[in-house]
């Protein structure tokens, strides 16, 4: 069967969006040199502005999740969007109209190293494939501006830890798209959690997963996505696991499944479901899937208590119970909150309760390269 000029305009704009993804790192590269030869410079102050102490940022890459992300700016308090950065020249068109940025702050892929000298621009948010996560990265870096980066941070954590050590040395902040460490009800568990409500935690049950639609998207191409399930969902229940628990993962085992060769090709993960040891003999079990819907559920079981959500990281309410009764507090747009928030730790150094830092970033990634090993090897894979 030939494509169709839809699939073919879609292959076109992935191999565009990978090439010059792949470019804006060598670009990014040289110019980080001349931060080199001394200590890393200070995070840099945001400039006032005339409504006061506001984080401004570009959103880079408007596909759907930056779409939610910029309605959701209609609340923000402490953020705003003042640039736009895409391919595709009709996007930055609309966009710029409904969001009222001005035309001077709009860039493609091959231009935003220009935002170095655009005093309208603090920070960039990195909402592109998974692929181009690390190049984006440091190509803002390397104009001087703070990161904020969608999960996954970027496909394997050779490239996280590049990340965290260019963004450092670059002096600019590297924040991770992690909405969930901002929401009230999963705050409320951690919480009980840390204040021994549940008395000793012995076990964690995670299980991410949905029917995943269009064969076609990026987020079936390993070139781009950097994996499957695991990369996109599974790592819900992968930093779900570490945030309920408290605990840094030791070892983990893993089991793959694929009953659609076709859709899921080489590379490309449908099922895995995948066990994580902590060093207090806590034993988290976990699912990450691209075949089921009905899943997004947490349950973290202690000897003098429990908490079980569902759903436990959709973008809707976050619901579920305790032993103490139901998990009630009020529902915020998690982006609304997670920009907010991550306003204040840019421009007032304020700390997180669960951290959303480079470091945490590569935390799971560490992990999500063992577990594809532990796939490969069938074996137990120590994390330390």
């Amino acid at each position: 069967m030939k494509p169709s000029k839809k699939e073919k305009i879609m292959k076109s704009r992935r191999s565009f969006l990978l090439k010059t993804g792949l470019s804006a790192l060598a670009i990014a590269v040289p110019k980080i040199e001349s931060f080199s030869g001394g200590s890393p410079k200070k995070f840099a102050a945001i400039r006032p502005v005339q409504d006061g102490p506001v984080l401004k940022v570009a959103l880079m890459g408007l596909g759907s999740y930056a779409a939610r992300v910029a309605d959701a700016m209609q609340s923000w308090k402490r953020a705003k969007i003042t640039g736009l950065i895409s391919g595709t020249p009709s996007k930055l068109e609309s966009w710029s109209k409904k969001y009222a940025v001005p035309a001077a702050n709009c860039y493609n892929y091959d231009t935003y190293h220009q935002i170095k000298d655009n005093p309208d621009i603090d920070a960039v948010y990195v909402i592109t494939p998974n692929a181009l996560h690390k190049p984006h990265a440091l190509g803002v870096a390397a104009a001087g501006k703070h990161v904020i980066c969608e999960k996954p941070m970027s496909v394997n954590a050779s490239d996280a830890k590049e990340m965290v050590e260019f963004c450092e040395k670059a002096g600019v902040h590297l924040l991770i798209g992690y909405r969930m460490h901002f929401e009230a009800n999963t705050l409320k568990v951690v919480n009980m959690r840390r204040d021994g409500a549940f008395g000793e935690i012995k076990f964690f049950q995670g299980l991410s997963g949905f029917r995943i639609g269009d064969p076609n998207q990026w987020r079936l191409n390993a070139e781009l996505a950097g994996g499957g399930a695991m990369m996109d969902i599974g790592i819900y229940s992968i930093n779900g696991a570490r945030y309920m628990v408290g605990e840094e993962p030791i070892w983990v085992t893993a089991q793959e499944v694929k009953t659609d060769p076709v859709k899921f090709k080489e590379g490309v993960d449908e099922t895995i479901t995948f066990q994580m040891g902590f060093p207090s003999g806590v034993v988290a079990s976990c699912l990450s899937t691209y075949s089921m819907n009905n899943l997004d559920k947490f349950f973290l079981n202690g000897t003098n208590g429990y908490a079980e959500m569902q759903p436990s990281t959709g973008y809707g309410p976050i619901k579920g119970r305790t032993h103490q009764g139901p998990l009630d507090e009020p529902h915020v747009t998690h982006q609304t909150t997670q920009m907010d928030e991550m306003a204040a730790i840019i421009l007032n150094g304020k700390k997180a309760s669960i951290p959303v830092d480079g470091e945490e970033g590569l935390k799971d990634m560490v992990i999500i390269d063992a577990i594809y090993k532990a796939v490969k090897t069938g074996g137990k894979v120590d994390l330390v």
